[in-house]
């Protein structure tokens, strides 16, 4: 079995995984990612790139460089609950380089980070190479076993970090025990065009036993349409026409015809929604970041930023015992502890609006009102700022102090 030696092997090019392999590699670290996939272009994943991301870019001096990219800026987020229309978050006056969200194809995101990580010499990414069980030795976590293109493929490491998303291999290899928070819902994805005459505002849109969710993608509309935890069978039972109808019950811009424009179930994509965490991330020579550590609610459309909040931690904590080969279990341990209040804290938030707001919703038959907490919180002029620091920057927002290696 061909053998790679490094001193850290990720699991998983996402997000959490690529910006990890970034600012370690830039840090003098060498790392190996492995990658399932053969390349990065699957639709219907996140694209949201919050402030709190943007700043981490800015901070690397790549910001301008990402910019370039397409993508479509938004600024604000606004609800429709019945009759009472509220803008929920304005990111305008946040205190960023980029005071707003922007809606960038994940596939180009990741392909940027890559091409960056790529310049350091001790930058390695393996596509089409899937991380199947870790490699022990006495109690210590000192590899993976993966599959690549060529066969099996064997990957010794210091450090391996497991970062291969809310179904992590990895993490059922290592045993580690996930507590399981629930979730109300799950959700159907789909397109729509945009029309010259649409509206550019990106709404959540609160009904009597529904919820839609448009984002302007520019020349189309990213659509959420939210169902009950486990209900998907039953709206695909009454045909694609009978869920034709409840978009255009829900979207009001569909009426025109535009919904006729979902031909078949290969249209719409099932999220199915879950919140969960990791009670302990660590074991000797493994720590978890990202999803496979705590899958988030598409609550605020958080998850792919809180991941990439743990992998700048997780660098800035041991891109140096890394380098010097005194990585241990208690440096593991502190990536933890700075992390998981943030991710209590943003799970908090998110049951809060599922049981407060999403279950309730669905369950209605009755006209909606904006809930009286939020009227009265978006009332106040001081407190209108609350939301979208929330959002957009997160609970304890992580800078980039990790070392530069000399050139």
């Amino acid at each position: 079995m061909p053998t790679i030696e490094t001193q850290c092997c990720i699991a998983g090019g996402g997000p959490a995984g690529m910006m990890a392999g970034l600012l370690l590699a830039r840090a003098g670290v060498s790392v190996v990612i492995l990658e399932k996939h053969a390349d990065f272009f699957r639709d219907f994943r996140g694209d949201t790139v919050h402030p709190s991301t943007l700043e981490v870019m800015h901070e690397l001096g790549l910001l301008d460089d990402l910019l370039q990219l397409p993508h479509q800026k938004v600024d604000h987020l606004s609800g429709q609950f019945g009759d009472d229309r509220l803008r929920i978050a304005d990111f305008r006056g946040l205190p960023v380089r980029a005071p707003y969200v922007a809606m960038m194809p994940q596939w180009d995101f990741l392909s940027f980070l890559a091409g960056h990580a790529s310049a350091y010499p001790g930058f390695r990414l393996e596509m089409n190479t899937s991380a199947q069980t870790l490699i022990e030795d006495d109690g210590q976590i000192v590899g993976v076993q993966a599959i690549a293109a060529t066969g099996p493929l064997e990957v010794r490491a210091r450090l391996t970090i497991g970062a291969d998303g809310r179904h992590s291999t990895i993490r059922s290899a290592a045993g580690l025990k996930v507590e399981d928070l629930g979730a109300p819902m799950d959700v159907f994805w789909f397109h729509l065009s945009r029309q010259p005459t649409d509206s550019d505002e990106s709404t959540g849109r609160f009904d009597p036993g529904q919820i839609a969710v448009t984002i302007n993608r520019n020349s189309y509309w990213q659509c959420a349409f939210v169902i009950p935890k486990g209900a998907s069978e039953a709206v695909r039972a009454k045909g694609l026409a009978d869920f034709r109808s409840k978009i255009e019950r829900a979207i009001p811009f569909a009426r025109d015809g535009r919904a006729a424009e979902l031909q078949s179930w290969d249209d719409v994509k099932l999220l199915s929604v879950s919140v969960d965490r990791l009670r302990v991330w660590h074991r000797p020579g493994l720590l978890m970041i990202g999803d496979a550590a705590h899958a988030m609610s598409p609550v605020g459309g958080v998850g792919i930023n809180l991941a990439i909040q743990d992998a700048v931690a997780a660098a800035n904590m041991l891109a140096v015992p890394l380098r010097s080969g005194t990585v241990s279990d208690s440096d593991l341990a502190a990536v933890q502890r700075r992390r998981m209040w943030p991710t209590r804290a943003t799970q908090a938030m998110q049951l809060m609006v599922q049981n407060r707001i999403v279950r309730p919703t669905l369950a209605s038959t009755k006209p909606m009102r904006a809930p009286w907490l939020l009227r009265a919180l978006l009332s106040v002029p001081g407190m209108r700022s609350i939301p979208a620091r929330l959002i957009g920057l997160g609970v304890r927002p992580e800078h980039v102090r990790s070392p530069v290696a000399p050139a």
